[in-house]
């Protein structure tokens, strides 16, 4: 669940909440109203039947048999009028048969629904009766009991929480989507916060965010920037540090190389003279002594094709004498001569070679070489294809593609690289460029595109300042 969902939800909580201490607390103002008015009805019908008893004694009419008391004519109209809605009225003169009268319940609204009339009766209760002494002076002038009629006070409770409830939920109803407007708008930032980090997760550490008003915003703006800041300046030092690595390793690879050509190669040459020389001074007799010497030969023949195809490995600098294009001829067609048959390797350049620079030149040549020979140590293919184009732009860019048929799987791949695809990435990030590893219809596909200029020397220079 997001922050602005969470929060609706918590709004939502909380409103619902007031709203039913709201109902609640009118269900109990209702209850005790109904209370009030028993009581103030008790009060006036006690004050107009003494009023009564006074006029009928005046008058010496309504005399009963079995007591000296008037016997007023209570249960009129005017008695009605003075009594509460939904109230009843009863009266117990001495020695008769107390008589009842209620006012009307159908004026105080509709009925209420069952499962109110249960959460109302449950939780407060029925309306107790209130009795009153007909007269203080007298007490056997008889008895006044007030009680809320049953079906009137929930009508009269029903009535009063429907009416708040309808309007509190309109309210509440409304704030709950004013707050959420504004909660939306408030938190409209931490979308552009968030696009800003995944910019830097994809690499784009020249990504900036805005200033926001809200202060916690702009603060975590202000952090995101600073972090794309640093990692600008550790990527850019990475960069470099990894350009005079690669350029170090370069170095070293000519060194070996030329060691390996001028100390290894004439010593395998001189002893192929040498076992030459050995069988051809082999004596009658010594037929032994001359294959002895062949084999020698054929050794050190073996060991001179193993040391060419490692000085083949080694060696980059027939880029700078016969520039990149012959060079890439030349290491499909040395992989042509070593597959025996077994795999074709095929080459297709598009766009002039020529103009790449030296370093990313040598980059590139290393990158197809390793694909090649990942190609071939982790699977077997019957055709690799390797494609580089040098694409027109305002800086340049060189495309590179190696696609094998031999299978795989290039989640495992990127999952389990070893030194040879990490070095690919440590290239092709030295030089500004992109990396992907994808399956192809039979196997694997190999995808570099380099910037030929701007991107590995801005680097340079903002690792160096």
């Amino acid at each position: 669940m997001n922050l602005l969902a969470h929060l609706i939800f918590r709004l939502a909580a909380v409103v619902a909440l007031c709203l039913a201490v709201s109902i609640g607390w009118v269900m109990v103002d209702a209850h005790r109203t109904i209370e009030h008015e028993t009581a103030a009805s008790a009060d006036r019908v006690g004050r107009h039947l003494e009023a009564l008893y006074w006029q009928k004694l005046l008058w010496r009419g309504g005399m009963s048999k079995e007591t000296l008391l008037p016997q007023p004519d209570w249960e009129t109209l005017p008695t009605l009028t003075i009594v509460s809605p939904g109230i009843c009225v009863a009266f117990s003169p001495p020695g008769t048969a107390p008589r009842r009268i209620c006012s009307q319940v159908e004026a105080l609204g509709p009925e209420p629904p069952a499962w109110f009339a249960h959460l109302y009766t449950s939780l407060l209760g029925p309306h107790q009766p209130i009795t009153r002494a007909l007269s203080v002076r007298e007490k056997d002038a008889g008895t006044i009991v007030t009680v809320a009629d049953p079906d009137a006070a929930l009508r009269q409770s029903w009535g009063r929480v429907s009416v708040i409830a309808a309007v509190a939920s309109v309210l509440a109803g409304c704030i709950a989507v004013l707050a959420a407007l504004m909660i939306g708008h408030t938190l409209m930032p931490a979308g552009t916060i968030i696009h800003g980090l995944r910019e830097l997760q994809r690499g784009n550490n020249a990504f900036r965010l805005p200033r926001f008003r809200a202060a916690e915003f702009d603060h975590i703006a202000h952090a995101v920037n600073a972090l794309a800041e640093d990692l600008s300046r550790t990527n850019a030092a990475r960069v470099a540090l990894t350009t005079q690595l690669l350029q170090v390793q370069e170095d070293e690879r000519r060194a070996l190389a030329r060691d390996l050509h001028d100390e290894f190669g004439q010593s395998l040459t001189a002893t192929i003279a040498l076992a030459a020389l050995i069988e051809t001074s082999a004596t009658e007799g010594r037929e032994d002594v001359a294959e002895d010497a062949r084999m020698i030969a054929a050794v050190q023949k073996r060991m001179m094709e193993t040391l060419r195809t490692t000085l083949v490995r080694l060696r980059s600098q027939s880029i700078e004498e016969i520039g990149l294009e012959a060079s890439l001829r030349q290491l499909v067609s040395d992989y042509n001569m070593q597959s025996a048959s077994r795999t074709a390797f095929r080459l297709n350049l598009i766009g002039q070679m020529a103009a790449v620079p030296k370093q990313v030149a040598i980059d590139i040549y290393r990158i197809a070489q390793e694909c090649l020979t990942n190609a071939v140590k982790h699977g077997r293919p019957t055709e690799v294809r390797v494609k580089v184009e040098h694409l027109v732009s305002a800086n340049g860019t060189i495309a590179l593609s190696v696609e094998d048929d031999g299978g795989g799987d290039a989640g495992r791949i990127k999952r389990d690289g070893g030194h040879g695809l990490l070095g690919i990435r440590e290239r092709v990030s030295a030089l500004g460029g992109k990396l992907s590893i994808s399956n192809a219809a039979a196997g694997l596909r190999i995808s570099a595109t380099i910037p030929l200029f701007g991107a590995s020397e801005a680097g340079f220079d903002a690792a160096i300042a």
